[in-house]
C-alpha cells in the first residue's frame, strides 16, 4: 500500500481542504530572510531521503547527495527530524540499516498530517515553528504543511540545492558548539525521559542531575557563540535584539561594560554556553541592556542564576540595577524571571520597558546547582 493513500478518509478530506486554501503557498519565503533562521529541517522519506516507496519496495536506494547535505548541515549545528507517512518500525529499521537513524531527533513516522508531526517535533525540541524547514517531494504534503504551520519554510526536494543556499539555512558562524548541537539535544531528550520516569519532587530530580553553572567574562573565543545566542534565542531573550560579533567585541573591550557568558553541565555532559548578559556600568545606576538564556535550560531551574549574579555585582558597586525589557510576543518567560527577581517597571515607551531592582536582598543560587565564578 502506498504510504500516501493510507491516510484515513477524514484526514484526507481535511488535508484536501488545506491544499485548496494553501495552493501555491508551500514554497513561499519571508520577504526579509533572517540569516541562520532555520534550526531544524524535517525530512520526508519516500522519494525524498531515498528513491521509491519503502512499503512497496524494501530495497529503496538512498540519495547520496541528500545524505551529504544532512551531514554538512549537522556539522554546522542544524538539527534534523522526520515527518513521514510510513510504518514506524519498518522505516526506523531502514534508517538503522543505512546508518542514518542517529541524525534524526524525535522522528514522527505514522499517518498523522505532517503539519501535526512538525508541531510535535517543535515541542520535543522546544523550538519555535519559524525555526523549521520541511522537505518533501509532493505538492500535496507541502501545501498541507504550509496551511497548518505557515511559519515553516517548505522546500520541494527538486529545489533542495537552491534552497540550501538561501540565507535562512546559512549560520554566520559555525562554532565548536555547533558541531555538538545534536549531541546536546540527544542528551536533553535523555534527561526529559529520565524526568518523566523520576519518582520524587522536582527539586530532587534537579539535584540528581548534579548541575554546575559557570559565569565568566566573555573572551574573544566566546564571541561567535555569543552572537549565535542572540540570533537563536527568542523565548528567554529580554529584548529580542541581536548583536554582531563586532558589537560584542567592542562592548567586551569597553571599561564601562561587562559581557558575561554562562555555561551549564550535568552528569550527562555539557549544555555548552547557554547564557549571555550585557551590562552598562554607570556611576549611579547599572543597566542590564540584555540578558538571555538558552531555551534548552528553561526547565532546569537555573534561569535566575545569571541575573542574580549581575544584581550582586551591581550591589557591590553600590548601584541599583535597571534592565531593558522589550515585549516580543515570545519572551513572556523572561519578563516573569525579572518579576521574580524583584524588578518593577519604572519607565515605558510602547513595548520597551525599563525595570529596576534594589540590590540589597539577592537570592542565593538553588541548592541543587554548584555555582562557579571565573574571571
Amino acid at each position: 500500500m502506498n504510504a500516501v493513500t493510507a491516510v484515513s478518509a477524514d484526514e484526507g478530506q481535511a488535508e484536501g481542504q488545506a491544499v485548496e486554501k494553501a495552493a501555491g503557498k508551500a514554497a513561499e519565503l519571508p520577504a526579509k530572510p533572517k540569516r541562520g533562521r532555520i534550526k531544524c529541517i524535517v525530512w520526508d522519506l519516500d522519494n525524498t531521503l531515498w528513491d521509491g516507496v519503502l512499503l512497496e519496495d524494501p530495497d529503496v536506494k538512498i540519495r547520496p547527495r541528500v545524505v551529504e547535505h544532512i551531514e554538512a548541515l549537522d556539522a554546522k549545528g542544524v538539527l534534523h527530524s522526520i515527518a513521514s507517512k510510513n510504518d514506524y518500525e519498518t522505516a526506523m529499521a531502514k534508517l538503522e540499516e543505512l546508518g542514518l537513524a542517529e541524525y534524526f531527533l524525535a522522528p514522527q513516522i505514522g499517518w498523522n498530517p505532517k503539519s501535526t508531526s512538525i508541531k510535535v517535533v517543535a515541542e520535543a525540541l522546544n523550538l519555535g515553528l519559524d525555526a523549521f524547514a520541511f522537505v518533501d517531494d509532493q505538492d500535496f504534503e507541502r501545501a498541507e504543511v504550509a496551511f497548518g504551520t505557515p511559519e515553516v519554510i517548505c522546500v520541494d526536494i527538486l529545489d533542495l540545492e537552491e534552497a540550501l543556499e538561501r540565507p535562512e539555512f546559512q549560520p554566520r558562524f559555525v562554532t565548536d558548539e555547533s558541531a555538538r548541537r545534536r549531541e546536546m539535544y540527544q542528551g536533553q531528550i535523555l534527561r526529559d525521559g529520565l524526568e518523566k520516569d523520576f519518582v520524587g519532587t522536582n527539586e530532587e530530580f534537579l539535584a540528581s542531575l548534579e548541575m554546575g553553572f559557570t559565569i565568566e567574562a566573555a573572551k574573544t573565543a566566546d564571541l561567535q557563540r555569543a552572537e549565535e545566542l542572540t540570533v537563536r534565542t527568542n523565548q528567554l531573550n529580554s529584548t529580542g535584539r541581536t548583536y554582531s560579533y563586532e558589537e560584542l567585541d567592542a562592548l567586551r573591550e569597553s571599561p564601562d561594560h561587562l559581557v558575561l557568558v554562562a555555561s551549564l553541565t550535568d552528569k550527562f555532559g555539557s549544555y555548552g554556553k547557554i547564557g549571555l548578559a550585557l551590562v552598562e556600568k554607570g556611576e549611579k545606576v547599572w543597566h542590564l541592556r540584555m540578558m538571555l538564556m538558552s531555551c534548552r535550560v528553561m526547565s532546569r531551574g537555573v534561569g535566575m542564576v545569571l541575573l542574580n549574579h549581575v544584581l550582586r555585582l551591581a550591589g557591590e558597586a553600590g548601584a541599583p540595577l535597571r534592565a531593558d525589557f522589550v515585549e516580543t510576543g515570545r519572551n513572556r518567560m523572561m519578563q516573569i524571571t525579572y518579576i521574580f527577581a524583584g524588578f518593577r517597571e519604572v519607565e515605558r515607551d510602547g513595548a520597551h520597558a525599563v525595570l529596576e531592582a534594589e540590590t540589597s536582598d539577592i537570592q542565593p543560587p538553588p541548592e541543587y546547582v554548584r555555582l562557579e565564578i571565573l574571571p
